[in-house]
């Protein structure tokens, strides 16, 4: 599988060590082309990242016949028209959270790619990640008893990071550090949400700087999260039962599980496999999309992209942040 990178930031170096990770592995996966809005760029990140093709501009990367996959890794801001190009182009798409600035645009590119036939995916990491299954296993186990409530944190101080507090690229901690406790939370409780009630402090740009919400599901399972783009948390995630409790060491990608008792004693610690980096398993999770003629990854279906996005869209409304691009 050629597989390809739509810009050259930091988070594209992390999906390139993956590739190589994989390709080194003996996988079907092969770092194939890299582009950026300056050729000299794509070609440093190219020769630095093992990549055999670099393109100056967008539009040359998507049209190169060989590729097979294209990871969108630009900002939120830019993820719809990247997104878009790359399915006019007929290629088949892997696009970094937040998805889209909002569920509007979400529903705009799946419609494209349903039109097209192509695979259309959110690379929201935990979603792919074995740790997933196995806290949904645990829960079944009934290890902590009847569980009815859970909490999860995100924060890292980030305000000195351009993209973090400019509106006009979707910035704020909702998008790019909320989504994780928001899919922590949808993950350990799929059923649907009845109601959230929520609170943020903004940043002097407009942004959202911290925020805390709490979704009511139908089945009366509570999830309180936070995210803050301000300061360090513990990215602790704790799901709550009648009989004990677990913790979830870093909800961004999870490093440890550990079970504890009513007397708060640690009864049980369960490592998570060894992983490459943690983006080996939404490559993985594509290749066998791709295979058996999917259109979309079960790990993180359309739906449930839908979804999350019309969450974090209310929840904005709610704020009074409103990008520029939205008015």
């Amino acid at each position: 599988m050629k597989t390809a990178i739509l810009g050259a930031g930091n988070i594209a170096k992390s999906m390139a060590a993956a590739l190589r990770g994989l390709q080194k592995r003996g996988e079907n996966v092969e770092p194939y082309a890299v582009g950026a809005r300056e050729l000299s760029r794509a070609e440093a990140f190219a020769r630095e990242q093992g990549f055999e093709k670099a393109y100056g501009s967008y539009e040359e990367l998507v049209s190169d016949p060989k590729i097979d996959l294209v990871y969108v890794a630009t900002p939120h801001s830019m993820h719809c028209e990247h997104m878009r190009l790359a399915l006019e182009h007929g290629k088949n798409v892997l696009c970094e959270k937040a998805f889209t600035m909002n569920a509007g645009q979400a529903e705009e590119v799946i419609a494209l790619a349903e039109k097209k036939g192509l695979l259309l995916a959110e690379a929201i990491w935990p979603r792919y990640m074995p740790s997933r299954q196995m806290i949904l296993d645990l829960i079944d186990s009934g290890v902590i008893g009847m569980v009815t409530s859970l909490s999860a944190n995100l924060g890292y101080p980030l305000t000195h990071v351009e993209r973090m507090v400019r509106p006009e690229l979707c910035g704020g901690a909702l998008l790019d550090l909320g989504v994780y406790p928001l899919n922590f939370a949808c993950m350990a409780f799929p059923g649907e949400i009845r109601d959230v009630a929520s609170a943020c402090v903004k940043w002097e740009t407009g942004v959202d700087a911290q925020n805390s919400f709490t979704l009511t599901f139908e089945d009366g399972r509570m999830a309180v999260l936070y995210s803050s783009m301000l300061v360090q948390s513990d990215r602790l995630g704790v799901i709550n039962g009648d009989k004990g409790y677990m913790e979830v060491q870093n909800i961004n990608n999870p490093e440890e599980i550990r079970i504890f008792d009513l007397q708060r004693n640690c009864i049980r610690t369960i490592p998570v496999p060894e992983q490459i980096n943690g983006y080996e398993y939404e490559v993985l999770a594509c290749r066998e999309a791709l295979e058996k003629g999917w259109t979309e990854c079960p790990q993180m279906p359309h739906a449930e992209t839908l979804r999350m996005m019309k969450v974090m869209d209310g929840l904005r409304k709610s704020w009074g942040v409103i990008y520029p691009m939205e008015k």
